[in-house]
């Protein structure tokens, strides 16, 4: 039996800061990570295209939480006690500058996330945390105010346990065991996979300032939209796919989208289609885009309104003006499954979070049993978020720890 103050299951981005947290707020513990690989922080890897997107330049809290479709009320608290301006000063302190983008993503300046993972490795050595790979754990129980851990080659005993291993069903299922409640998982960041005639020979465009609703629901989203070799991505459909996780995966990804293209309303669109005629009526319409469409876009929606390539807009009847007004404001496309969103693997599920203390993010029915990251059902929007909330858990876990 090995004994540690504490253990934390999960050798990724919440595990390694909780453990540099603890090790600098309580010098004396003795803590350990175990980790089922032979490697640890994988996913900190290969996060941001290899960049490792640590967080968004969102400072307001009530803000922030925004962009979390389940976590949005109980983040509130936390991030009042930890978030964007306290993960850059962490860094920055520790040698790892950073920068943020035009879009609000922030990375460390060397556009390389091993120097994350370099600061991370460096810290857990600093402050003495045995870092323990190739430990897959295979049952932790409360014995005595202790808590006892068992992988496949070792035993340990803790008189705290944090997890923080992320979507882990084999731990889910541990948790379950001991009275927690799993909401069950789903993908939460996916795009759309659709065939259609409109947009097969197109990939690669880019529409700005597109609204998307999911046809017979709630959920609609607004912003740029790009068109794939398997369908539909970028930030209105990852929105749409991260609200609607649960209720999309209720349809099993078999739904209809509508999209306006142009952001306006039919009949507005319908009355400058009729103001377009008069004013460019000696010129082509396919090659007159309009509405800063994209001019391959544009050429798609017009043959799919039944207009020739060589009608000018003089030309144009009132049928044809309806069905482009239409194609731009009410398109409809059938959503026919989804695809994996770049290295992001979110999943929408995990620890009920109405069992989970979110002052110092201890189980409400077990002491000295702790959680971060997406452990619980927290999760969030592609842009540095989800590592957000990986940050602010862990250091509140580490905070809050001899309280």
């Amino acid at each position: 039996m090995k004994n540690y103050d504490v253990i934390i299951i999960g050798g990724g981005a919440a595990g390694f800061f909780a453990a540099i947290n603890i090790g600098e707020l309580y010098p004396g513990l003795k803590v350990a990570i175990l980790e089922r690989g032979k490697d640890v922080l994988g996913k900190v890897k290969v996060s941001g295209g290899g960049r490792c997107n640590v967080t968004h330049a969102e400072f307001i809290p009530q803000e922030l939480t925004t962009y979390y479709p389940r976590g949005e009320k109980e983040l509130l608290g936390p991030f009042h006690t930890f978030m964007t301006g306290d993960t850059m000063g962490w860094f920055e302190s520790r040698g790892v500058p950073l920068k943020i983008e035009d879009d609000g993503r922030i990375f460390p300046t060397s556009n390389n996330s091993q120097t994350i993972i370099d600061c991370f490795l460096t810290e857990a050595k600093k402050y003495n945390v045995d870092v323990l790979t190739n430990q897959s754990v295979a049952s932790f129980k409360s014995v005595n105010s202790k808590w006892d851990i068992v992988t496949k080659t070792d035993t340990f005993s803790a008189n705290k346990l944090i997890v923080a291993t992320g979507s882990n069903p084999k731990i889910w299922t541990f948790l379950e065991q001991l009275g927690h409640t799993i909401a069950k998982p789903v993908p939460s960041l996916f795009t759309f996979n659709i065939n259609d005639s409109r947009i097969k020979e197109i990939p690669g465009v880019v529409a700005q300032n597109v609204r998307v609703k999911v046809v017979d629901s709630k959920l609609e989203a607004y912003g740029p939209l790009l068109i794939t070799h398997w369908g539909m991505s970028a930030p209105s459909i990852l929105k749409l796919s991260a609200f609607g996780a649960l209720e999309l995966a209720k349809k099993d990804y078999k739904f209809d989208i509508e999209i306006n293209f142009i952001n306006q309303d039919y009949n507005d669109a319908l009355s400058q289609l009729k103001d377009l005629k008069q004013t460019l009526s000696k010129k082509t319409v396919i090659k007159a885009p309009q509405f800063d469409i994209p001019k391959r876009l544009w050429k798609q929606l017009v043959v799919a309104s039944n207009i020739t390539e060589d009608t000018r807009w003089a030309d144009l009847n009132k049928l044809q003006l309806e069905a482009l007004a239409s194609q731009l404001t009410e398109a409809i496309f059938k959503v026919d499954g989804k695809s994996t969103f770049k290295e992001e693997f979110v999943t929408a599920g995990g620890i009920d979070l109405k069992e989970v203390n979110f002052k110092n993010y201890q189980s409400k029915l077990h002491n000295n049993l702790y959680f971060a990251g997406e452990i619980i059902n927290v999760d969030a929007l592609t842009g540095g978020f989800n590592f957000q909330n990986a940050w602010t858990g862990a250091y509140i876990v580490a905070k809050n720890l001899e309280d």
